[in-house]
């Protein structure tokens, strides 16, 4: 028996603002649509196109507050091909939220305040 890499979820309040934020902060695509017959969820997932891992956004109809993302210790990580680069553009979008220089990395937070970890190449 094997076992592989599919996709990550992450539930988000404004399904928009997300794919928006995933496309323009990461370069994600969307890869698949997914829609309740009653309109209670949708999911939207997303890949890098290099890999075949993909991030699963769920938005669901219901949901009437911001997610309790606990200490934030769970995140999603990334590799960039220049973090000089990448750095300074996610600075301009204003969502680095925390660096880490000793370590060479740094995390920018999702429009739902999710954490995702850059990581050099």
């Amino acid at each position: 028996m094997k076992f592989s890499f599919y996709h990550n979820n992450i539930n988000v309040l404004d399904l928009e603002k997300s794919v928006e934020f995933y496309q323009k902060a990461l370069g994600l695509t969307v890869t698949k649509e997914t829609e309740a017959s009653d309109g209670s969820f949708k999911l939207i997932f997303m890949g890098d196109n290099t890999t075949p891992h993909l991030l699963e956004l769920t938005w669901l109809r219901d949901m009437d507050r911001p997610y309790n993302l606990g200490d934030n210790e769970s995140h999603l990580a990334m590799y960039s091909d220049d973090m000089e680069a990448s750095l300074a553009y996610h600075k301009e979008m204003d969502c680095v939220c925390f660096e880490n220089p000793d370590m060479g990395i740094y995390f920018i937070n999702d429009p739902d305040g999710y954490w995702i970890e850059i990581c050099p190449a």
